[in-house]
């Protein structure tokens, strides 16, 4: 692949032309206001009430923010095994991708320049980003047959959103509720790479007591690698109920369970690429062990990380999350909603091989690592042995959200807080690999290595207890007759971090570190109707991220001086202040959404990650401003045709020199942020009929930046997709028996996104050494089909 050597003005490969021509065709067309049912009709199809506006790529908002929202009928186009990036994809502010064409190896994600870390990510109101580090993994979460909406709020975090580390907005998935009529739902999906996913869903209809209703789905998906030996395999189970009392009181809840299974597809450097191609991946052969001699320093030959062995490279996780929302009546204009949660994960990443001294275990008694045991028999403590390490996490997370809303006059008054205590335990167990390469337990439960005084040997082993709360308030007020609605609100979140590092491999003195974070976050939005079919909206808000737990480790910002620990460098909350003024367009024509927006940073963190040993650094960038617009269009259909564009601007500036040692400073000041694309747009075109579709769409992501210091650009790209679908007449037995084609990539596009958002320099600078940007490539054109029906 060629790099560029400057950035590109705008799309030259999806056109203004192009762009101009939808709209053209646009203002042809009708359209109406749309709201969404929270309930699935067909295995393709939700309900929605009035006309269909931009294909469920766009929906009418009247939020005093900058907003936009996908419905069922958007992801019912797209491959089932797809995930929450992916559907996110043709929306301006959004720069996601996936690793792989199928979405069950996960991705990545930027939000107007935020990485996934510094967005605030939620599942029925339910918080899902990674208690210690803020991460997203979207695989994981929901079926996205079981899911009915998906929005975005790209620079406010909702007033009453749990969250604690979002300085870049939201995202929040919506499952859909049980059916009110009986039914039982077959998808099969098959497709390139041995894709192929079963999804069964029952629906109990409502139940004799004519206000309940159930549901319980399973799905099997699993795939082969696009490049190397190896794949994914994930099994899922969502269980959801609902009971409505009456208009006013119910109670709901779901169940989510996720098991999979996926292996590593590698990152390289520019370097590797140029030398070993573009499917190359990691070693399909084992480089074995060496026949040991007792009295004899042997050692396993070493094979680099980047070419460790695949079935090595297996990341194991198991993870539930169930919640139960209540809504209740207690007076004529007062309500009551209340939402308690419980997440649980256990499981590992990364490189699992590992070259492992048999002299390098840790003496308790002394805090050193120079205590031996005999990991390949032959009778000495001389050797180094491969053997399968790797970061192991479990986390146990209760918490509750509770609000109450009352109407007064022109005032709907919303207040609540918002509870959780995260215990979150991450250690480095071991276990032995065999002749063929294969680990004792890829769980890293079973059969792990002990030191000489029966504990087991861990890379690394802490835990930390985050008790995160929060208290809301929020008065929205409705003047001129409802034309202006202005809204005043405040969140004030404290997080507390009690960290224990015990004494290990890594870190061989135990110690405790508590730190606490509260900021009190006001916001402000207005939105004017200045006709039936146009609107104005502004908004204003303070957000917040609390730094991650892993800086309270000396892989981190820990220093131990005598064996106490100290932090030369106190990572700071990281707040931002975020400006959008908007104008809305929602006719019986057209619906659109253009957006201006402004952030300022303050004590801005960027998060690296290291995929090799899944660890994390933090750096302190200092102020951030980034700058942009956003158009969003869309219509509903004419003669059959709908159409949806967007087009995101995004002008980021690093406004200091960053400092990394006490001889080095990296010349950031006036440079772009990282993973922040100049441009980015989407466009969708569709022509449906009563028993068809066939839709068209294109991704265009601008060049951007791979180091901060702006001295290795990633080249832009552009992406086609193609989707397609049939139902066939009904039968005695089956109800919409659909068959659907997808095509990913379809002119084979060869692209690459940066592994890390927070890779400083790709050059050297005086003293400072380069570093090694990876990158993950995009998967080549993939087509999958997928037959539903319901009995």
């Amino acid at each position: 692949m060629k790099q560029s050597t400057k950035p590109s003005a705008f799309p030259s490969r999806l056109s203004m032309v192009a762009i101009a021509c939808q709209l053209a065709c646009m203002g042809i067309s009708t359209a109406q206001a749309q709201e969404v049912s929270n309930e699935q009709t067909s295995s393709t199809q939700v309900t929605i009430t009035g006309k269909k506006v931009g294909m469920g790529l766009m929906v009418q908002e009247n939020a005093p923010k900058a907003r936009s929202t996908i419905t069922a009928e958007e992801l019912a186009k797209q491959r089932p095994t797809g995930n929450a990036y992916e559907a996110l994809e043709l929306m301006p502010a959004v720069n996601s991708y996936n690793y792989d064409a199928t979405g069950l190896f996960g991705g990545g994600l930027t939000l107007r320049g935020f990485n996934s870390d510094q967005i605030g990510a939620t599942i029925n109101g339910v918080p899902v980003n990674d208690s210690g580090n803020f991460a997203v993994y979207p695989q994981e979460f929901v079926d996205q047959e079981n899911t009915c909406t998906q929005f975005v709020t790209q620079g406010s975090t909702d007033v009453d959103s749990p969250q604690i580390g979002a300085t870049g907005g939201n995202f929040g998935i919506t499952t859909c509720d049980p059916s009110k009529t009986k039914r039982f739902r077959v998808m099969q999906t098959v497709g390139g790479l041995n894709l192929s996913k079963t999804y069964l869903r029952y629906d109990t209809g409502m139940l004799s007591d004519n206000r309940s209703r159930l549901f319980i789905s399973y799905s099997h998906a699993q795939a082969d690698k696009w490049k190397g030996e190896g794949g994914a395999k994930r099994d899922h189970v969502d269980f959801g109920f609902r009971t409505d009392f009456d208009k006013f009181n119910s109670v709901s809840g779901v169940v989510l369970y996720n098991r999979a299974i996926n292996q590593n597809i590698s990152s390289f450097r520019l370097a590797d690429l140029n030398k070993n191609g573009y499917y190359y991946d990691y070693s399909t052969k084992f480089i074995g062990h060496v026949t040991p001699t007792k009295g004899k320093a042997d050692n396993d030959p070493s094979q680099a990380n980047a070419d460790s062995f695949y079935k090595l490279t297996q990341n194991p996780f198991e993870n539930v999350i169930a919640s139960v929302t209540g809504k209740m009546r207690i007076g004529e204009n007062t309500d009551v909603k209340v939402i308690p949660y419980y997440w649980y994960g256990y499981g590992n990443g990364g490189v699992q091989q590992k070259l492992v001294s048999e002299a390098g275990f840790l003496n308790p008694a002394t805090g050193k690592n120079t205590a031996g045991v005999d990991l390949n028999g032959d009778g000495d403590t001389l050797d180094k042995v491969i053997v399968a390490n790797a970061s192991v996490t479990r986390t146990n997370r209760p918490g509750i959200t509770a609000s109450v809303t009352h109407n007064v006059d022109n005032h709907q008054l919303l207040a609540g807080f918002w509870y959780e205590r995260a215990t979150h335990e991450q250690f480095g167990p071991m276990v032995a690999v065999d002749a063929n390469g294969n680990a004792v337990d890829i769980w890293l439960k079973d059969g792990r290595i002990n030191r000489p005084d029966g504990t087991p040997y861990q890379s690394r082993d802490w835990k930390t207890i985050s008790t995160g709360y929060q208290f809301f308030v929020q008065d929205t007020i409705s003047l001129l007759n409802d034309k202006l609605q202005v809204n005043v609100g405040v969140r004030a979140p404290t997080m507390k971090r009690d960290f224990t590092n015990y004494a290990n491999e890594g870190a061989g003195v135990g110690y405790n570190i508590s730190k606490s974070y509260s900021e009190v976050l006001p916001q402000l939005g207005a939105r004017y109707q200045i006709d039936n079919n146009n609107q104005v909206f502004a908004s204003l808000a303070k957000n917040m991220k609390a730094p991650p737990n892993f800086v309270y480790a000396t892989s981190g910002n820990v220093v131990l001086v005598n064996g106490v620990p100290t932090m030369p460098v106190d990572v700071k909350a990281e707040t931002s202040l975020n400006l959008d003024l908007g104008y809305r367009h929602q006719s019986d024509k057209l619906t659109a959404q253009a957006t201006v927006y402004s952030i300022d940073f303050r004590d801005r963190q960027a998060t690296a990650y290291d995929v090799v040993s899944n660890t994390s650094s933090l750096t302190s960038v200092g102020k951030v401003k980034t700058n942009g617009f956003e158009i969003e269009l869309g219509n509903t259909p004419v003669n059959g045709w709908s159409f949806y564009s967007s087009v995101g601007y995004a002008k980021s500036e690093i406004k200091d020199n960053l400092t990394v040692s006490k001889t080095a400073v990296l010349p950031t000041a006036g440079k772009e942020m990282t993973l922040t694309p100049t441009w980015k747009a989407g466009l969708s075109a569709q022509y449906e009929t009563a028993v068809w579709y066939a839709r068209l769409k294109a991704k265009y992501t601008g060049s951007q930046w791979a180091t901060m210091t702006n001295d290795e650009l990633v080249p832009s790209y552009t992406l086609l997709g193609l989707d397609a679908g049939y139902q066939f007449a009904n039968t005695s037995w089956l109800k919409k028996p659909t068959v659907r084609l997808s095509i990913s990539n379809l002119t084979n596009e060869k692209y690459r996104n940066p592994s890390s958002f927070n890779v400083t320099n790709a050059q050297a600078y005086g003293t400072a050494a380069a570093k090694t940007v990876f990158y993950y490539l995009g998967a080549p054109r993939f087509t999958s089909v997928t037959f539903s029906a319901d009995f």
